[in-house]
């Protein structure tokens, strides 16, 4: 069975927030599409966990547990070095918008995109 990509337009360049997302539609799937310090990143709209949609969630800096020496906890801060993640609306899973992984188990990951940026157009290849 031969696959056909098809390539959809997202829109302009300008359209998008830095950091921000559009969703679009293609068939039967969603896939949010982040700008991300003026870099482009797409992933489809299914978190692997249960399902949910990942990509409608809110974009936050990494948050991650602050552990003193003695190994206690101490709330939760932002991960200093920048690293962006969409939380996913449905259980809170965090996914890097870069690599699309999750911190905690790098085997959980979600599915990428191709994208392209072609003058001021921003566009999937699914």
């Amino acid at each position: 069975m031969e696959v056909v990509l098809q390539t959809i337009r997202v829109g302009a360049v300008s359209d998008f927030e830095d950091p921000g997302k559009i969703v679009v539609t293609v068939d039967d799937d969603d896939y949010g599409v982040f700008c991300l310090g003026g870099e482009f990143f797409a992933w489809r709209n299914e978190c692997p966990h249960q399902g949910g949609p990942v990509c409608q969630g809110r974009i936050f800096q990494r948050v991650k547990d602050v552990i003193a020496a003695d190994q206690t906890a101490h709330g939760r801060d932002y991960d200093d070095e920048g690293r962006m993640h969409i939380v996913c609306p449905w259980h809170g899973m965090e996914f890097d918008i870069r690599t699309g992984k999750f911190p905690g188990n790098d085997g959980m990951a979600l599915d990428g995109a191709t994208v392209q940026v072609q003058g001021d157009e921003v566009f999937i290849v699914v």
